[in-house]
């Protein structure tokens, strides 16, 4: 299934997607016991015994290519090589996964039980499942999986475990290692457990890289990592972190492998359980330490409803027919497959290209809710400090009108048609009731206390106030990327000079590259956004394009109103990050941005001077931060006293927030500068 970002004219609405058949439904007519003992006989890839884990280690630890990174680490450290080998084996041990049936089977009976509690169901792709089983049977399998929750791997194990298909090997971060018994559990049910980085510690890069790419070889398992790296908290999909998928795809550059197949998937909740959490951790409240004792403590969660999840395996992703024409295999020739060697520029940039694409492929593939498009209206209606809120009868309208809108855009939406929209809109609310507020038929934010902007208020009040605020946001946040492009371009033609196309496209490439560390925007693709983005406008009614100029047709008003509201949160974020730079005093760190940007912002909004308290969250000030690095309007000093020191060109700092402030005449030059 092609990914349409690649096809600027292809119409969105003739992608087909499959149907979803709901797990739970046996799970609750059936005994758990007997599913959990059931005959498990997964198809193996090519019919192979996998070996077991201790053989796995043995196969690592006596590989060429670790040898060869001992004996240069023992040279260059002066130890012995036996000494280096102890290490290795050490460093193996904390690492490695001891993959146990008789553990999986006590997953599979406690996640029924707690699964058919939390959720009213678990959707999966059918079509998907026998897709990935040929996969499986042909060649390695990479499962990349969206990162929205804890919930999310225990999931992707569970739903292949029901479908009889080899439980993967999942990569972990080091922190769930802390979690006593649980930990060990993880680790027996497959979760192999990574360093959050690896400094330059040249032994532990090899070890891991070999014990990945020898799982990948043998077909051991179906491998699963986060493309991600982390869990989003925002919703929003996050810059692809190349590592891992360097490491996995080295194999069939090497010919070591004839190809390898990367299954995207894309898992969609209705309710997310860590959505107050996520939003406190935006403000600066540290995340819990993982523990087994937190987990017991967090088990009030079974006593809520969160909805249903809905879980779709992309098309199989061939690595062997994305590189045709693209990488030239014969490099690896020249050098002994055994000896390290850093990816070229032609590599990078394929792996590069590869992980977007696989994000976009995530991204297009999530199910969003009615709860979803709800989120928009009510934080928008909330910016414009609308005390009273919404009739149930004008959010219903409102909601059905965005419902047509990213259906022509393309979305991926369970709404269902069959019952009336005020029906959907009053379950949305019903399941979200500690979000929303609702009195005398009227519908607002959960906010406590209303206040104009103008208004003073404690900052605990506001703190408050924005965790209501940023959870809502996390599930508008789900839809972005079905918006992000239509909404460049309704900016770009509000702030071009002109109606002229080359003007508006001027400014849509400004805003693009403001906005590429924020948002999965392509590297190099920006014509071909803008291209898209005119397409889905003219399509929707709300643009009449000719060869020279774009023109807004009468009913597009109301369109490009919207989507201009929905960069509006980004917008003013960024303009107060360039304010606060431009008036921070020299030798501020990057570790000090965050806390000091954000005293900042709460100086401004309790004095109701912005309009939006999504400026708080951590990840667009860090975001923001990214993209002034990037753009040269702040370097990050190294060596010497000033070691990590922030160095800002104030000049292009001041013209950013004027353009970000709508004050054109400055936009040409910067579009030039930058």
């Amino acid at each position: 299934m092609a990914s349409r970002a690649v096809y600027v004219h292809r119409d969105p609405m003739l992608k087909k997607r499959d149907d979803f058949e709901d797990i739970l439904e046996e799970r609750r007519h059936s005994s758990d016991l007997r599913y959990a003992l059931k005959c498990y006989t997964p198809v193996l890839y090519k019919g192979l015994s996998p070996c077991r884990a201790s053989e796995l280690k043995s196969m690592v630890l006596q590989s060429d290519q670790l040898q060869y990174v001992i004996n240069q680490v023992s040279k260059e450290m002066g130890r012995t090589a036996e000494e280096v080998q102890a290490e290795a084996s050490t460093i193996l041990d904390e690492m490695a996964h001891r993959l146990q049936i008789s553990t999986v089977r006590f997953f599979a009976f406690t996640l029924s039980k707690i699964f058919k509690t939390l959720f009213r169901s678990i959707c999966v792709n059918e079509e998907g499942i026998q897709r990935l089983q040929q996969a499986i049977h042909e060649h390695p399998v990479i499962l990349l999986p969206s990162h929205r929750s804890y919930m999310d791997f225990l999931l992707m194990s569970y739903v292949l475990y029901t479908y009889d298909l080899s439980v993967p090997v999942i990569a972990a971060g080091m922190d769930f290692m802390g979690m006593k018994i649980v930990g060990e559990m993880l680790r027996m049910s497959g979760a192999f457990f990574i360093r959050r980085s690896f400094g330059g510690d040249k032994l532990y890069w090899a070890v891991f890289s070999e014990y990945v790419q020898i799982m990948v070889k043998s077909g051991f398992a179906p491998v699963e990592f986060f493309l991600e790296g982390t869990r989003s908290r925002t919703a929003k999909s996050l810059t692809p972190k190349l590592g891992l998928l360097n490491i996995v795809i080295d194999p069939f550059l090497k010919g070591e492998v004839f190809d390898i197949s990367l299954v995207p998937v894309s898992i969609s909740y209705e309710r997310v359980l860590e959505e107050a959490l996520y939003a406190r951790e935006l403000l600066g409240v540290p995340k819990p330490k993982e523990s087994t004792s937190g987990l017991f403590k967090a088990r009030k969660v079974l006593s809520e409803d969160y909805g249903s999840i809905h879980i779709y395996f992309g098309q199989p992703v061939s690595v062997r027919a994305l590189a045709e024409g693209k990488v030239n295999r014969c490099q690896f020739n020249l050098t002994p497959r055994h000896i390290p060697r850093k990816p070229g520029e032609e590599i990078q940039s394929f792996v590069n290209d590869l992980a977007y694409r696989l994000v976009r492929s995530q991204e297009e593939n999530m199910v969003l809710t009615p709860w979803v498009l709800l989120a928009f209206l009510l934080l928008q209606n909330q910016a414009v400090g609308n005390e009273r809120g919404m009739s149930l009868d004008e959010l219903t309208e409102q909601a059905a009108w965005v419902r047509d809108l990213s259906r022509q855009f393309g979305a991926f939406l369970h709404w269902p048609d069959q019952l009336p929209p005020s029906k959907v809109v009053s379950s949305s609310l019903s399941l979200h009731r500690g979000l929303v507020r609702i009195s005398d038929g009227r519908v607002q934010l959960a906010l406590g206390q209303e206040m104009p902007h103008s208004a003073m208020t404690s900052e605990e009040e506001l703190l408050n106030r924005a965790v209501i605020i940023l959870s809502c946001a996390s599930y508008r946040n789900q839809a972005l990327h079905l918006f992000i492009r239509p909404a460049l371009l309704a900016v770009a033609i509000q702030a071009a000079s002109s109606n002229k196309k080359q003007e508006v496209y001027n400014s849509f490439s400004f805003l693009w590259n403001m906005f590429s560390n924020e948002f999965i925007l392509c590297p190099g693709a920006a014509v071909q956004d803008f291209e898209e983005a005119c397409y889905l406008l003219v399509k929707s009614g709300a643009l009449q394009i000719s060869q020279q100029e774009i023109l807004v047709s009468g009913r597009g008003h109301r369109t490009l109103a919207f989507l201009a509201n929905i960069l509006d949160p980004f917008l003013e974020g960024y303009q107060m990050v360039c304010r606060f730079l431009y008036e921070a005093t020299e030798g501020l760190t990057e570790k000090q941005f965050v806390p000091a940007v954000r005293k900042f912002i709460i100086k401004h909004l309790l004095t109701g001077r912005l309009r939006y308290a999504e400026v708080l969250s951590s990840d667009l000030q860090k975001n923001a931060l990214a993209a002034l690095l990037r753009l040269g309007a702040v370097q990050k000093l190294k060596g010497g006293e000033e070691q990590g020191a922030l160095k800002v060109n104030k000049v292009i700092v001041n013209s950013l927030e004027d353009t970000l402030g709508g004050k054109l005449p400055t936009q040409k030059a910067l579009v030039a500068r930058l």
